[in-house]
């Protein structure tokens, strides 16, 4: 992770590579992280992957699953209905 000064951003705001994360520092202290969009896309979809993860244990653990059958006859239910 490169780091870099306030000054720094503001002479080269234009024209910053984000390859990787970037920490902002003011007064030696770490003040902003800046990443590409990109990067924060992939962070969010990990997030909610994470997250998506995190119910189903949930619904494991507390016997709340179904079979593949009864799995199927629910598609087949809702799509009739729709």
């Amino acid at each position: 992770m490169r780091i870099e000064t306030i000054s720094y951003l503001k002479q080269n705001a234009a024209n910053l590579e984000l390859e990787e994360p970037m920490v902002i520092t003011q007064s030696g202290k770490p003040v902003y992280r800046i990443e590409s969009e990109h990067q924060a896309q992939r962070k969010d979809e990990a997030i909610a992957l994470l997250r998506l993860m995190n119910l189903a244990e949930r619904d494991i653990r507390s016997g709340n699953t179904m079979t593949p059958e009864e799995a199927k006859e629910a598609l087949k239910s809702v799509d009739k209905k729709g």
